[in-house]
């Protein structure tokens, strides 16, 4: 089993980390006595400074109401806070969605274009390493279907953003731009919309066609099948899990974001340090539950499109995934 406060196989900052505490107390205030001292006037009159005005008082400083119980949510416990009443979140927030067994959040710092986690609220099982709480054929089937749900969410969510540059969605924008006229779909009145799921972006969801309203008649066309953003979605957990919850990444697999920044980061998603959950559960001499002896974060960096290896230099491979991020849209 995975050490999971083994520092140097986990993929997290510490700035990350402890992104949910409370900012520190203020400095005290600047100087003292001594070097009061040495900036006041070399010599006073004693008597003119006793009679002279007293100086005010500055208004007191408002108090730091004190903690009477330490936040249990902070560094590696603050996804736990999303868990017990998730409802009560403005829309602000990184919830995306939530029901009676899960929580789809916003990744704080994602490392994609669209970054996702799902989090299973039963505290029978939220603490437990994936490895462990995955084994269980019913939770793990649970877990899947979830993540089937919320994957399609991803998709949509990237067609949203990413689907007018898509040479493979040109056609579907067509239509649902109304720059040109389709034939209307066999069988007239069947129901509308994509499979994109709850909110899932523009244009129905993230793979397959779907049925747009047609125009006069209320005939519907077919949408054009366009490019399939399903799978251009990854799905898993990390085999050292730097949050103490557990949580499913699904994230769009472009890692184009200023938050990616060290190979670290990088290699938790595009090595077997990632461990897609239809993959799960995992044999007994899989390497994969020994993150540490095969060191998958130290491997070079290997672009996840074109294979170039960059060794380990990360901001080389930084820069080249900027060019492959304007190429795989176009796609």
């Amino acid at each position: 089993m995975a050490d999971m406060d083994t520092d140097s196989e986990e993929a997290m900052t510490k700035e990350e980390l402890q992104a949910e505490e409370p900012p520190p107390p203020p400095p005290p205030p600047a100087g003292n006595a001594a070097s009061s001292s040495a900036s006041a006037p070399a010599q006073q009159n004693a008597f003119a400074v006793l009679m002279g005005p007293k100086p005010k008082k500055p208004p007191p400083k408002p108090k730091t109401p004190r903690m009477s119980h330490p936040n249990p949510f902070k560094d590696r416990m603050a996804l736990g806070a999303y868990l017990s009443d998730p409802a009560s979140f403005p829309a602000s927030s990184p919830v995306i969605y939530h029901n009676a067994d899960f929580v789809a959040l916003r990744d704080k710092f994602p490392k994609a274009t669209v970054h996702a986690l799902l989090l299973p609220r039963s505290p029978a099982v939220n603490l437990l390493h994936p490895f462990d709480a995955l084994a269980d054929p019913t939770f793990l089937r649970e877990v899947q279907e979830e993540v089937a749900r919320l994957r399609k969410l991803v998709a949509g969510e990237l067609r949203r953003r990413l689907g007018r540059f898509s040479r493979a969605d040109k056609a579907r924008e067509a239509v649902l731009n109304g720059e040109v006229d389709v034939t209307p779909a066999a069988g007239g009145g069947g129901a509308g919309g994509g499979d994109g799921g709850d909110g899932g972006g523009g244009g129905g969801g993230g793979g397959g066609g779907g049925r747009a309203a047609g125009g006069g008649g209320g005939a519907e066309t077919e949408l054009p099948q366009g490019r399939d953003w399903e799978a251009e979605v990854l799905v898993g957990v990390h085999a050292v899990p730097s949050m103490r919850h557990l949580h499913i990444h699904v994230l769009s697999r472009d890692m184009h974001s200023p938050a990616l920044k060290h190979r670290k980061h990088y290699n938790s998603f595009n090595t077997p340090f990632l461990v897609d959950v239809a993959d799960l559960p995992l044999a007994e001499g899989d390497p994969r539950r020994d993150p540490k002896e095969a060191a998958f974060l130290r491997r070079d960096l290997v672009c996840w499109r074109c294979g170039r290896n960059y060794k380990n230099h990360f901001k080389e491979l930084k820069e080249h995934l900027e060019e492959e991020f304007e190429a795989w849209k176009k796609e």
